[in-house]
């Protein structure tokens, strides 16, 4: 067995080698199936704390807010561009925190290349570089678009999401409670976004995840196609039940749409059929 947090590093020196006779495993941050017990006031009294502070194993052992503010602030200056200043001959890190702020400012949003570009002042492919490197590091991961039958259908745009709600709000320096953001549904789909991936991956259920937008606007948040089906999402943090495009649900019928909120998302963190 070999283990660390430096995955650059891991897959530089034990990957080649062992080409067909390994396995990896990839250790999240605490999964809320891991917290969940059966009492739902386990997980839902923690709540708020998930989505502003994250599920680093650290933070669990904080009752003081200010001692989860400081390990995560130090998690992102000390420790977050570890990997990719050591092994890729990065010397500087601003670009890099000024990428994840952007990203993290557009958390939920499609995401312009072109946009980041400019606004970073770097070449197109520097950017792309950037984020490929960061996926590896498993700081953002990436949610493509679903396109198959409709011309109206966007397919070459991409979302980039965050493997931790609390590195993200460290990157901006936000953590105030969710009565005083304006940001609280972006932290309600990053986390379901997120939850549900740790929940597949360790339910060993191998299904591709998407987003499906029109341009005309018509959107939903997630598509998990598994099984032969489709499965479509709406993640709300209120009680609002928005129903299905019917643009979506003609074009796809073998197609399932159901809204997650407050009220039902624990069954959608913790049962894969749900």
């Amino acid at each position: 067995m070999v283990s660390g947090s430096a995955s650059f590093e891991l897959s530089n020196q034990v990957g080649e080698p062992l080409t067909g006779r390994k396995r990896t495993l990839i250790l999240y941050p605490i999964a809320v199936s891991e917290i969940y017990t059966g009492e739902e006031i386990d997980v839902k009294k923690q709540l708020e704390d998930l989505l502003i502070y994250g599920s680093y194993p650290k933070i669990f052992k904080f009752s003081d807010p200010n001692d989860k503010k400081e390990e995560l602030i130090e998690v992102v200056d000390s420790y977050l561009y570890k990997d990719i200043l050591l092994l890729d001959n990065i010397k500087n890190s601003a670009k890099l925190r000024d990428l994840l702020i952007l990203l993290a400012l557009q958390l939920g949003s499609e995401v312009s290349l072109n946009e980041l570009s400019l606004n970073l002042k770097l070449h197109i492919s520097t950017v792309e570089k950037y984020l490929d490197l960061l996926e590896k590091v498993f700081v953002i991961y990436k949610l493509r678009a679903f396109s198959r039958n409709l011309r109206k259908e966007i397919n070459k745009t991409s979302k980039y999401y965050f493997y931790d709600n609390g590195i993200r709000n460290a990157l901006i320096n936000n953590f105030n409670p969710l009565n005083l953001r304006n940001d609280v549904g972006s932290l309600w789909e990053n986390f379901l976004m997120t939850e549900r991936m740790k929940l597949f991956h360790y339910k060993r259920v191998f299904a591709n995840r998407y987003f499906w937008r029109t341009y005309d606007k018509k959107e939903i948040d997630l598509i998990e196609e598994h099984g032969g089906h489709l499965h479509a999402w709406e993640f709300k943090y209120g009680k609002k039940l928005p129903k299905a495009p019917k643009e979506f649900l003609d074009t796809y019928r073998d197609s399932s749409f159901g809204v997650i909120n407050q009220s039902n998302y624990l069954d959608f963190l913790v049962e894969v059929d749900k």
